[in-house]
């Protein structure tokens, strides 16, 4: 793949992606906000290679490693990836700074798990041009990647996204823009009713993630799984999609006072599990 991505944000999705994309041979940028960010960022990515390395023969994890750099969104790239947290007004931001630097033919996509597309391409120039990329965490194990195009979206744009999705040897599902689109929408969803019967008692955590695992052949219960997401990130998305999709998506007073208690899954090494740092 000699192609020139660009990542903005370096955070465990950002890393992710980058690494994935060092695999296959493109060059990648990883854009922070201070060095100190970069230097964390690099690091992660550089661990997730090694490990990868491991696992897959003829990857070269020093070899990929020599094809990062960190900076600004460079004037080459040919695919920007914006990875910064669920914020409308941060993501719009960076992706404005983005679009001024890029070339007209460039690709820009925001990972957003539920955020507009439509609303976070108003901040651009050329509204047309941007188009959703939602990788899973952890972004080099899962196989799927959210395509998520606006009525607006030309068909040039999909075409590349596509390719650049079937270049990883990952699947991508074309979605309309729409809250949650498909993918969060359905996962909050089961994930917040989840919270809820552990709320009522029906039963335990593990119980209710074995359930799933094991009767329905889910890889990982909906608890266990929002622990790795992060119980902040679980609340801020169901917040956003009470507001656009009415009840059924209320966050649960659990979760909101986990949340307000610092347990927030495995990044702070409490959830609904305990977590080793």
């Amino acid at each position: 793949m000699n192609v020139r991505v660009a990542v903005i944000g370096g955070g465990r999705m950002g890393a992710g992606i980058a690494q994935v994309f060092l695999a296959e041979g493109a060059w990648v940028t990883v854009q922070e906000a201070d060095e100190d960010a970069a230097r964390a960022a690099a690091g992660r990515i550089a661990k997730g290679l090694r490990t990868a390395e491991a696992r897959r023969p003829g990857l070269r994890a020093d070899e990929a490693l020599r094809r990062l750099s960190a900076g600004p969104v460079p004037e080459t790239a040919e695919l920007v990836i914006e990875a910064v947290p669920e914020d409308p007004r941060l993501k719009a931001e960076v992706l404005a700074e983005a679009e001024a630097r890029i070339g007209p033919h460039a690709v820009l996509a925001t990972n957003t798990s539920s955020l507009s597309i439509s609303e976070l391409s108003a901040a651009l120039s050329g509204p047309h041009r941007l188009i959703g990329l939602h990788f899973f965490n952890p972004v080099p194990v899962q196989r799927l990647v959210e395509i998520v195009v606006t009525p607006h979206t030309p068909p040039e744009v999909l075409d590349r996204a596509r390719k650049y999705v079937e270049m990883l040897g990952k699947t991508g599902v074309v979605v309309n823009d729409s809250p949650g689109f498909a993918t969060s929408r359905l996962g909050v969803l089961l994930g917040l009713e989840a919270i809820r019967m552990v709320e009522e008692g029906v039963a335990a955590a593990e119980d209710i993630d074995t359930a799933m695992t094991l009767g329905y052949n889910h890889p990982m219960g909906p608890l266990r799984l929002g622990d790795l997401v992060g119980l902040d990130v679980r609340l801020a998305v169901a917040e956003y999609l009470h507001a656009r999709l009415g009840p059924r998506f209320e966050p649960p007073a659990l979760l909101r006072d986990m949340v307000a208690r610092g347990e927030l899954g495995r990044k702070s090494g409490k959830g609904f599990y305990v977590w080793e740092s």
